[in-house]
């Protein structure tokens, strides 16, 4: 039985609590600062992203309107999951 919440009537589930904890995440906020600066010519200082910038970040890049659609869209949780090995693989540096 599904829940009622914000994603089209579904809650979200595992994808959203963990897309949640990465926005709370000072580190994943530090890496998404310096993925910036390496695609684009500008120069963001390290600290700018906001758990907010990171929400939003995850929303664009998965093309949905909340965290809690990654649990019940298969394209959007295919995103996050390629996202999430680059932070993976970023962290092992």
């Amino acid at each position: 039985m599904q829940t009622e919440g914000a994603c089209g009537g579904k809650k979200g589930g595992a994808l959203s609590r963990r897309a949640a904890m990465l926005c709370q995440s000072a580190e994943f906020r530090l890496w998404l600062d310096r993925k910036r600066n390496a695609k684009y010519p500008i120069y963001i200082a390290d600290g700018t992203h906001t758990e907010e910038d990171a929400r939003d970040f995850f929303l664009d890049a998965c093309g949905i309107e909340s965290r809690a659609e990654l649990d019940h869209k298969p394209e959007a949780a295919a995103m996050f999951q390629k996202i999430c090995k680059s932070y993976s693989r970023y962290q092992a540096r």
